[in-house]
């Protein structure tokens, strides 16, 4: 991990820029870190698309929430997103499905699956090594938890990385047939977050995620709205859930 840039801020935060080879990412550690206190972990999950620097306001307030409750927070820049290469098949899928959806359409799942596959199989293993260089680091000590979306990545790194103790996910993405078996083996206690009225998301499938995911406790809560409505109370939910398996 190649630290860019540090700023401690006025709210007690300490801001971290870095790479990590060329896989930007943000870390954020609250005041109360250090090597003889380290504190739990929660992975920043964000949206394909938009890139890191144009999400970095909202992984801002999520970060605080977290730093709040004692905890770091990390996220790195996706595949073929921000300043990072392109990626031509995930650019036209992504259109593909865009077109889809503009014409109140449901894409085919072809168009998801050569969207969501790729990335996943691009993004999870770049999150299990930023794992492990934050990890490295004296003041983090987990345990560690992910947060967000791409609800296809979560289900991935939930039901296969060991150090991941439980998972908040949007609802807020496609996700492939054939990553159900995958939301089976996810065991992990998971809040699921689904905004009923997501135009860019299919409800009953994230419903059918939610009923296939075999974690003894697991959580949906749904509210009315756009992908961007959520309430505030939901992110105060989400909170009390990562106390509650990280405190």
């Amino acid at each position: 991990m190649n630290i860019t840039s540090t700023t401690h801020r006025d709210d007690g935060i300490v801001e971290r820029d870095f790479l990590l080879g060329e896989i930007p990412g943000i870390l954020w550690t609250p005041g109360s870190a250090s090597a003889s206190a380290p504190v739990p972990l929660i992975l920043l999950g964000h949206p394909s698309g938009p890139g890191l620097a144009r999400m970095r306001p909202r992984l801002d307030g999520r970060a605080r929430a977290a730093a709040e409750l004692g905890f770091a927070s990390v996220a790195i820049e996706l595949p073929g997103n921000g300043a990072r290469p392109a990626l031509p098949d995930l650019e036209s899928a992504r259109a593909e499905l865009w077109q889809a959806l503009d014409a109140g359409l449901r894409p085919d799942e072809d168009v998801i699956d050569r969207l969501v596959l790729p990335l996943v199989d691009r993004a999870v293993p770049e999150w299990r090594t930023a794992l492990d260089a934050v990890l490295a680091l004296p003041e983090i000590g987990g345990p560690v938890a992910y947060s967000g979306g791409v609800l296809a990545i979560g289900i991935r790194l939930a039901a296969i990385e060991p150090r991941i103790v439980a998972a908040g996910l949007f609802a807020g993405s496609y996700v492939p047939l054939r990553m159900f078996d995958e939301a089976r083996r996810v065991t992990i206690p998971v809040h699921v977050l689904l905004q009923w009225d997501d135009e860019g998301n299919d409800r009953q499938r994230a419903l059918d995620v939610f009923d296939a995911f075999g974690s003894a406790e697991k959580t949906l809560q749904a509210n009315l709205g756009g992908h961007t409505g959520v309430p505030v109370w939901a992110g105060e939910d989400a909170g009390r859930f990562f106390a509650r398996h990280l405190g």
